[in-house]
């Protein structure tokens, strides 16, 4: 039996319990769970490297297909899994080798025995939790294998990034000095390229919880004078489009994607991946979507993350490879930076910046104030309403190294003891302040919705609307901007007014707005080459 087999515990797998929850007792051993594990590859995707700093017609992406070959789980590594599970009293349900993912299926009891873990039940404010502490271990026979475990533990891991501007009245304007927009309006202010529709792009949205509800999409696109685009529900793990009926839910960051990225672009698809808040349910909704050999998305939207110390590092290695995956597949993957400032809602003292926007994989998008009318912006800066009101996320990864392509942006060390210099975010940031925030129907009712969740289908709406413009897909955005964009003059507005906390906004990029909002048509002349064409005449 594979339990009197020498045991290695599983780098990055250890966990704590959740600060501030109580322990109520060992969890039922005869439920019966899922758990995902997650392969290593048959080679490591180092593509990127080479694609990074090519302009996008230049770029060789691998088609799904090519990459499932290349880079997909080692079918033998698959038989191991099956004998492993076989050994154990587990059951396989699923196998993907391009997302290199096996699913297992058995008794909370079998699943104990098999990782070597005790896994109890623990209430939380948050609500009750199945969970573990320590770390998972396998047998000899798959150190290396198995790169990790998702799923023994079921803790909520994500939070939507979105900030509802209150106190509305069911209407789209208030009282409290501020201003609102249409998406479309949004789009106009930052000049997105207006000849182009998104037309034969589909955007991926993920999503952790609530729904959407058709009928409230057919009335808002129908007052805003835009065809209800293609919207397709897409199921992961057991998640569903399950509509709460409560505006102040996750049906908010729901509505807000979904609304958002089909406004600005009408003419792409829409598939909407709904998977449990956990960590397996998240990082099977992100490998699901961005191997989909059916819908093929060119753009991942993520508006949901929580603080990078909350991670396990196996979550972090294994979302990031996911995303390294996209991008040399040629997709690009948009993710909002978080909504409680430098700290990220943590209270130990200490700077936090939020994952998945972390990874360098990303294209991180943070939030600004923005006041403008037409297609003239009046002012822009970073959006901090405070503690109460929310603040853009931004700052310095204590996880992710620096990347090459922000060796020359001046990322400061962290401003926490021993200052790291790591990866630095946002990349980007738009409009996120509720103060200054987008016109949404959610659950019949009409309000205003801002935070980093808006940013992230804003941008991942630009892309499409740039890929259907350029005829091939971007990809892995975040090189190009940081070289070929960012030396090009007027294609950012930079945001220098402000701070999220613990950094200040300051000329050229900074931890609150990264380079600051894009000029859409100004961005798209750059990835054509046509800004250095007419440079040089």
């Amino acid at each position: 039996m594979s339990s009197q087999k020498k045991r290695i515990a599983i780098p990055g797998s250890e966990k704590a319990m959740l600060h501030g929850a109580r322990l109520m007792g060992a969890s039922d051993p005869n439920e019966r769970i899922e758990v995902t594990l997650f392969l290593r590859p048959l080679t490591p995707t180092t593509a990127t490297a080479e694609n990074g700093s090519l302009m996008p017609h230049e770029r060789k992406h691998l088609s799904r297909e090519e990459f499932e070959r290349t880079h997909g789980a080692n079918p033998a590594d698959i038989a191991k899994i099956d004998a492993f599970a076989h050994e154990n009293g587990l059951s396989v349900t699923e196998t993907n080798l391009s997302q290199r993912t096996v699913v297992l299926s058995g008794t909370v009891q079998a699943f104990s025995q098999a990782f070597n873990v005790t896994l109890n039940d623990y209430q939380h404010f948050t609500g009750k939790y199945r969970g573990r502490t320590g770390a998972i271990e396998v047998p000899g026979d798959l150190e290396g294998v198995v790169q990790g475990v998702f799923g023994l533990d079921n803790r909520p891991v994500a939070k939507p990034h979105l900030r509802r501007l209150h106190d509305q009245g069911g209407v789209w304007h208030s009282a409290q000095k501020s201003v609102s927009y249409l998406p479309t309006q949004v789009a106009k202010l930052y000049d997105y390229p207006a000849s182009v529709t998104g037309k034969g792009e589909t955007i991926a949205v993920i999503e952790l919880g609530g729904g959407y509800n058709i009928n409230d999409l057919n009335a808002y696109f129908q007052q805003i004078g835009i065809p209800t685009p293609q919207i397709t529900a897409v199921s992961v793990g057991g998640g569903q489009n399950r509509p709460t009926g409560d505006a102040n839910g996750p049906d908010g960051e729901v509505m807000l994607d979904v609304e958002v990225a089909g406004a600005v672009a009408p003419g792409a698809s829409l598939a909407v991946y709904f998977a449990p808040n956990t960590d397996a349910g998240f990082l099977r909704a992100i490998t699901q979507a961005i191997h989909d050999k059916v819908r093929k998305p060119s753009v991942v939207s993520i508006s949901w993350g929580g603080p990078e110390a909350s991670w396990t590092a196996q979550s972090l290695n294994a979302f990031n490879q996911a995303f390294q995956a996209a991008a040399t597949m040629g997709v690009t993957v948009c993710v909002a930076s978080g909504d409680n400032g430098s700290a990220d809602g943590i209270t130990d003292g200490l700077a936090h910046v939020d994952f998945p926007a972390s990874s360098p994989f990303a294209l991180a998008c943070g939030g600004t104030r923005l006041v403008g009318s037409g297609t003239t912006i009046s002012s822009e800066t970073v959006w901090n309403d405070g503690a109460q009101g929310g603040a853009t996320g931004g700052g310095v990864s204590d996880f992710f190294a620096l990347p090459t392509w922000q060796s020359t942006a001046n990322v400061p060390p962290s401003v926490n003891p021993g200052g790291h210099v790591g990866r630095g975010l946002p990349d980007v940031a738009a409009d996120a302040d509720p103060v200054t925030g987008y016109q949404i129907r959610v659950d019949g009712e009409n309000t205003v919705i801002g935070g980093t969740s808006a940013v992230a289908p804003l941008m991942a709406a630009l892309t499409a609307l740039m890929n259907q413009s350029l005829g091939t897909p971007i990809g892995y955005l975040n090189p190009l901007l940081y070289t070929k964009a960012a030396s090009t003059p007027g294609v950012f507005h930079d945001v220098t007014t402000g701070n999220n906390g613990a950094y200040q906004a300051r000329a050229g990029w900074d931890p609150c707005t990264g380079w600051g909002s894009a000029d859409g048509t100004k961005l798209l002349a750059v990835l054509t080459g046509k800004a250095a064409a007419a440079a040089r005449r």
